[in-house]
């Protein structure tokens, strides 16, 4: 399919980047400061320190937000969501590869959250299908106006080399069928612009 169906399904429960509300729901609520610190901010070896904060962290109702909260702030020092600094590493240094589809509506849903590159690239190719204008998505995204565009150049170049993969062909109107046995194909490096194309580098112009 070439175009994007609609989506109907219900929001994402997400929280924003700099939202820490769910704070006031976590086990460790209310803590004595010292006391927090020793337990979740521990010197390297006190692994009675450890133990106990993970004990704290398996029955906290918030556990999966406080590691959202720490990933996508780059929080690199500490127990957080039941997780060690050391054993957070191997998340972040993949953070770049996830995609997570949730994320992904909730950023066209305006909501402030941390995109990876792999869903950020994801948000680029279906703003480019919507027919959404650079500008709109640099809002969205809160990025450089031309930083977008070349993303949004990018994102047409794969939709054309994908429709050319599989045999599609766009009509002066829009519309998308198969190309016949006696068209002839066109090489990946002659890069045609599709009528879609063409409209999109216009408004980015």
């Amino acid at each position: 399919m070439r175009y994007i169906t609609a989506n109907n399904s219900p929001a994402p429960d997400l929280r924003g980047i700099a939202d820490h509300s769910w704070h006031s729901r976590g086990a460790c609520y209310g803590m004595a400061p010292a006391r927090a610190d020793r337990l979740f901010f521990h010197t390297t070896r006190n692994r009675r320190a450890i133990a106990e904060a993970k004990r704290t962290c398996a029955v906290c109702p918030v556990k999966g937000e406080c590691f959202t909260y720490a990933m996508d702030n780059g929080i690199r020092h500490g127990i957080w969501g039941g997780l060690t600094d050391k054993e957070r590493q191997p998340w972040l240094a993949n953070l770049h590869k996830r995609l997570d589809y949730s994320r992904i509506r909730a950023a066209f849903q305006g909501r402030d959250v941390h995109l990876s590159t792999a869903e950020r690239s994801t948000v680029i190719h279906h703003a480019y299908l919507r027919g959404w204008s650079p500008e709109r998505v640099a809002h969205l995204l809160g990025a450089g106006l031309d930083w977008i565009r070349d993303l949004m150049r990018e994102a047409a170049y794969a939709v054309e080399d994908r429709d050319r993969h599989w045999g599609l062909v766009e009509e002066p109107d829009g519309t998308i069928r198969e190309r016949s046995d006696d068209e002839e194909d066109v090489e990946p490096e002659e890069r045609l612009q599709t009528h879609a194309l063409i409209a999109s580098l216009g408004k980015a112009a």
